[in-house]
């Protein structure tokens, strides 16, 4: 923890002093900016001035936030005549230049604060953008003797997007209650306003169902595992499942009232037709083939178990019915996931009794069965006066007449249903999905595929041709097959996600990602700060290879995300230094008998990278040679 700290401070120091008028580090950035001379000097004797309870409310979890490290615990009224500072809420119907109810303008002088908006909400933005005006100290857990100065500074702002989401995968490891919240208190911190809950897949049921107990009793735990996923051996005869969790249904409020007091509401995903074997191993009449089975632990299945649901079964329906209804009662939020994700048809095709109901009711493919099935979850749905969202596979066989897509299979899905005019949310892979690589794979933990740092940040969610008011927004989502622990669901979300808040938010004219990357340096300060986890893969060599022309040559790129960073490395088994061969070309060659290239990023002569070795078979594998 030391070295990457002291490492953190290093690219602080390289970078243009904070607080200097004209240079910040807010991310998202903001709409308009304009910076002033002079700050704005916090004391214990400033005082958060508000003029409604709610906003008393505001008023202090701002105090409660920056108390640790100040040591100060400000006072919150609604007079502060002869306060020597003081810092105003303040809400008005109408504020000059905001287009968005979550929008805000914030003043900053050396004599007061102001920040206004038309909504609580706004507020609370605000206050996210005041928090970051501070220096990076402010988010420790300490008491930190620093001059707590704010810049001067005019700022209005509001998001590009209503729907700023992150999902959190709780099926495939269970994270407790505790870090749930902190997930939320960091995704509050960045104007995330969506949190996507996916509870149940064929790994875990993680929700408490009143009416059907063995859901948790069984559903909620498997054998324990570990290893690559999809290797794990299946549960061996009477061993015990004691690997899992659930939340309670008490559990579940506090934390949709813990994040409706952070402006995020809560999206549930209870995932069907498909991804359903936790639910099977509790109720196996659910699905069409009845068979006896267990809750997943990470090993092959598909087409090899049936973890779909038996959409030619009334029960099913009766129990779904059931089931959310119950989770209807828990999330306020408008809208609940249904899934629909990669269902195999296989054990529908073979079944007597699904043929048969296909027959009866004229449908005569199983993407159209599958349709039939969400169409009734849409009735289902509103009756519980919810709408559906479900991921893009719902398109298939025919699209339920207001559901909403989830786009994750690239953004064609997006792009079909935004042309039948129905609403999207944008989530592709290739640019949102934070369980991927996001550094070289000999410096990563072991996942797969790859989404680096720049690609994030260089994603536009609206495609071209497309009505954008019908792209609600994007998210990022986090699936956790690969991801056991809290810390490392962290570092699998951060940095990738700041620059997906900057995408949601900002307008696409104020993104750049040369300004963006050297902001990142204060982010990672105030996140060593708070103690939370992040990846610094951005900053480290990435090697592709090709083959040359005459198809035998080995060539390697060493790529790297940020600017202006040294890529010094050596061919001869020894480690890189700033006297070694220093990268300049496009490509290298690899010459022949070497069994590892090693690579390093400097920065004003001093690595900030981690020390990447790849051996030559690994190279070779990246390029393939030509079969003649």
């Amino acid at each position: 923890m030391k070295r990457i700290v002291g490492l953190t401070v290093l690219f602080f120091l390289s970078t243009i002093g904070y607080g200097q008028k004209g240079n910040f580090a807010i991310i998202p950035e903001p709409v308009q900016l304009t910076a002033h001379n002079g700050v704005f000097r916090l004391s214990a004797a400033t005082v958060i001035q508000t003029d409604n309870s709610e906003l008393e409310k505001l008023g202090r979890q701002f105090a409660k936030w920056i108390a640790p490290a100040t040591g100060w615990n400000l006072p919150v009224g609604k007079s502060a005549a002869k306060a020597p500072g003081v810092i105003v809420l303040k809400l008005s119907k109408a504020v000059k230049g905001l287009q968005h109810a979550e929008g805000y303008r914030l003043s900053v002088n050396p004599q007061k604060i102001v920040l206004e908006a038309t909504t609580e909400a706004g507020i609370f933005y605000g206050l996210q953008t005041l928090r970051q005006l501070l220096p990076a100290p402010i988010e420790g857990i300490k008491k930190t003797d620093t001059d707590w100065e704010i810049p001067a500074v005019s700022i209005t702002d509001y998001p590009r997007f209503g729907w700023r989401g992150l999902m959190l995968d709780v099926s495939r490891h269970f994270f407790p209650k505790e870090f749930v919240k902190e997930y939320i208190d960091q995704m509050a911190r960045y104007k995330f306003n969506v949190l996507h809950w996916h509870l149940t897949d064929d790994q875990g049921w993680r929700i408490e169902i009143k009416a059907y107990p063995k859901l948790t009793e069984v559903g909620a735990w498997r054998v324990y595992r570990s290893g690559r996923w999809w290797t794990h051996e299946p549960p061996k005869k009477e061993e015990p499942a004691s690997y899992g969790g659930f939340y309670t249904q008490e559990e579940i409020k506090e934390i949709v009232a813990y994040a409706k007091e952070r402006h995020i509401d809560i999206l549930p995903e209870i995932d069907v037709p498909g991804h359903s074997l936790a639910a099977i191993a509790a109720y196996p009449y659910l699905s069409a083939t009845g068979y006896l089975t267990y809750v997943n632990p990470g090993s092959k299945f598909y087409n090899i178990e049936d973890n779909t649901l038996n959409p030619a079964d009334e029960r099913v329906y009766n129990f779904l019915d059931t089931v959310f209804a119950e989770v209807a009662a828990l999330f306020p939020f408008d809208y609940i996931h249904v899934g629909g994700d990669e269902c195999t048809k296989l054990f529908w095709s073979r079944s007597a009794s699904v043929q048969s109901f296909m027959k009866e009711k004229g449908i005569k493919t199983e993407d159209e069965l599958q349709s039939y099935f969400i169409k009734r979850m849409e009735k289902l749905l509103a009756t519980k006066g919810k709408k559906l969202v479900g991921w893009d596979e719902i398109l298939e066989g025919g699209l339920a007449e207001e559901a909403t897509v989830m786009s994750w299979r690239g953004m064609a899905g997006g792009i079909d249903a935004a042309k039948m005019g129905r609403n999207v949310i944008m989530t592709p892979a290739e640019f949102a999905y934070l369980d991927l690589y996001q550094g070289d794979p000999v410096l990563e933990p072991d996942t797969y595929s790859m989404l680096t740092l720049k690609s994030s940040y260089n994603w536009n969610p609206v495609p071209d041709n497309v009505d954008d008011k019908l792209i609600l927004g994007g998210q990022g989502n986090l699936w956790t097959e690969s991801v056991p622990t809290g810390r490392h669901a962290e570092y699998m979300t951060w940095p990738r996600s700041f620059a997906l808040a900057e995408v949601f938010w900002t307008p696409i004219h104020k993104m750049s990602w040369n300004h963006f990357q050297r902001k990142l340096p204060q982010h990672f300060q105030r996140f060593d700060h708070a103690g939370i986890n992040y990846s610094r893969a951005a900053y480290d060599v990435r090697v592709t290879a090709k083959r040359g022309g005459d198809g035998r040559t080995l060539l390697a790129k060493l790529n790297v995300d940020i600017d202006g960073l040294d890529v010094y490395y050596t061919t001869d088994n020894t480690n890189p230094d700033l006297f070694s061969q220093k990268y300049t070309e496009e490509y290298i060659v690899i010459p022949p008998g070497i069994y590892h290239l090693r690579a390093q990023t400097y920065r004003n002569g001093a690595p900030v990278g981690q020390l990447l070795i790849i051996g030559r078979d690994e190279i070779e594998k990246r390029a393939p040679r030509k079969k003649d």
